[in-house]
């Protein structure tokens, strides 16, 4: 079983994400990383700058470079940035969207989780199209990643196993629309909430997390207590999401759990240390409601 560190959902500084990466590539027990931006293109032009050396010091570090897509294409601009992604070669691009195929087609090319592959056939499709790892969308229960980790078995199977969930995109920037501004004129208010801006129902309870055009959930996944069913059900891979937290010492506690050295519940109550006020969640694997936990 092994480490990855998904993509940056969030509008931090490029100041911050770039030593934010520079820390993960000098610290951190990963064996890969996800760069680039995935959730918004108008985010993209600052941290361009910044990305050859972030790659550079990763690589440096023996870790695996994927760079991601776009989770969602709707315009000229974020077309023509999606088609340049054919142009890296530090490593596997990773398809968010499925409009990257084109551009990358005959090329070896990892999933990632914003692709609906809910079923064998998909997964198969895919893996005939050259894709060599998958990274399942975060809502299926464990029989399904069991079912479609045994559909091909030549695919390298990921999990989402820390992180706010994410749910949706959309093309309306919900940030820009709560500061009472255009999408277009949004003066980059998503930058203020460096983890997500909670969403309450009208009972004053939190439901979900917002991030500029995306959705995500207000829990926060955590599958440290199911490694063994997911390396069992042939998951090679636990992907970690970027939260405002201590993502250096998360992965130590996963890591020192896969190697055997901490107990699943003690590193679970370390966790809540490193990521307080936000609850853990499992529901989605164990086939229950995504916000549930689900012990034992």
């Amino acid at each position: 079983m092994q480490l990855t560190l998904g993509p940056v959902l969030y509008n931090w500084q490029p100041e911050r994400w770039r030593d934010f990466y520079f820390r993960m590539a000098d610290e951190a027990p990963l064996d890969r990383v996800v760069v680039g931006e995935v959730v918004c293109s108008k985010r993209a032009p600052f941290f361009e700058p910044h990305l050859p050396e972030v790659i550079e010091r990763l690589m440096a570090a023996g870790k695996q470079v994927l760079l991601g897509s776009l989770v969602l294409v709707s315009l000229r601009r974020e077309r023509r940035q999606t088609a340049s992604l054919a142009e890296f070669g530090h490593g596997l691009v990773e398809v968010n969207d499925l409009t990257c195929l084109k551009s990358i087609a005959g090329r070896p090319h990892a999933i990632g989780p914003f692709v609906n592959i809910y079923n064998e056939a998909s997964a198969a499709f895919h893996a005939a199209q050259g894709a060599t790892r998958i990274c399942l969308p975060p809502e299926l229960p464990l029989s399904s990643v069991a079912a479609i980790a045994g559909a091909v078995p030549q695919v390298e199977i990921e999990v989402f196993a820390f992180g706010r969930v994410p749910l949706a995109i959309s093309a309306r920037c919900y940030h820009a629309r709560l500061h009472k501004l255009a999408k277009d004129n949004c003066r980059f208010v998503c930058e203020q909430d460096p983890d997500g801006l909670v969403v309450t129902t009208l009972d004053n309870e939190a439901f979900l997390t917002m991030n500029g055009v995306q959705t995500l959930s207000h829990g926060c996944c955590n599958l440290l207590g199911d490694l063994d069913r997911l390396t069992q059900s042939g998951v090679r891979s636990l992907r970690l999401s970027p939260q405002a937290c201590d993502m250096v010492a998360v992965s130590e506690q996963f890591q020192a759990v896969l190697a055997g050295r901490v107990e699943a519940e003690a590193a679970r109550d370390r966790l809540r240390e490193i990521y307080p006020d936000v609850p853990f969640a499992n529901g989605f694997l164990h086939g229950a409601p995504g916000a549930s936990y689900v012990s034992g």
